[in-house]
């Protein structure tokens, strides 16, 4: 990895530390040629206002992460929506919740394969402490492409193992029914689904904030 990228992955990793769930850029929103994707990561959850690595272990949303699920459900419920997907956590269906309850009869399905990567070790550790204990490694743990932490999963590994098929299976589906599908996923997956339908590089979605509460479009017909 050269010294750009490096840069590039420790200022992404520390801001999204400083201020999690915050980003300055817009979205992209695209929904002209139905059917369509719409795209959001979980809202505030009691694991993100402390800086714990949540990965597969389940966490609440925080009061501030329910009244972000509201106003999500409000900029979505004018929408034509025909599918939910999210994974089995229950911060996912927190932040669903809302916007359902505007789609009663719209199907749900829940995939496993969905769930956040495996932090592995650093599970329900703070990021701050393993920042100061493991100043280098824990830049690589958090945010480089093949580089796992401790008995846990790299992003690469997510990626072949789980993500691709899903976003291959996903396009497929929503292109042959001609539905539109809402996804509420963590911000690792959200990041590598956002990877394929923008055709980003592996560099660019490295760098991604998904902010709460915001979401993305994309026109798959």
């Amino acid at each position: 990895m050269d010294k750009k990228t490096l840069e590039a992955l420790k200022k992404a990793a520390i801001d999204s530390l400083k201020n999690p769930g915050k980003n300055k850029v817009s979205l992209p929103k695209d929904e002209s040629h139905p059917p369509v994707l719409y795209l959001f990561r979980h809202t505030q959850t009691n694991d993100n206002i402390r800086r714990i690595f949540s990965g597969r272990r389940q966490t609440s949303l925080t009061k501030e992460g329910e009244k972000q699920a509201k106003m999500l459900a409000e900029k979505l419920k004018n929408k034509k929506i025909d599918l939910f997907i999210s994974p089995p956590l229950k911060r996912c269906k927190q932040t669903l919740s809302p916007l359902k309850k505007y789609f009663p009869n719209v199907p749900y399905i829940q995939k496993k394969e969905l769930v956040e990567r495996d932090y592995g070790d650093l599970t329900g550790k703070s990021k701050l402490r393993i920042m100061k204990l493991y100043p280098e490694k824990a830049i690589l743990w958090r945010r480089s492409w093949n580089y796992p932490p401790p008995n846990g999963e790299s992003l690469k590994t997510v990626w072949e193992t789980r993500i691709k098929l899903f976003v291959k299976w996903l396009e497929n589906k929503i292109k042959k029914e001609n539905i539109n599908v809402a996804y509420a996923g963590t911000n690792n997956t959200v990041r590598l689904i956002r990877m394929y339908f923008e055709k980003l590089s592996i560099e660019q979605m490295l760098t991604l904030e998904n902010p709460y509460g915001d979401y993305v479009a994309y026109s798959l017909g």
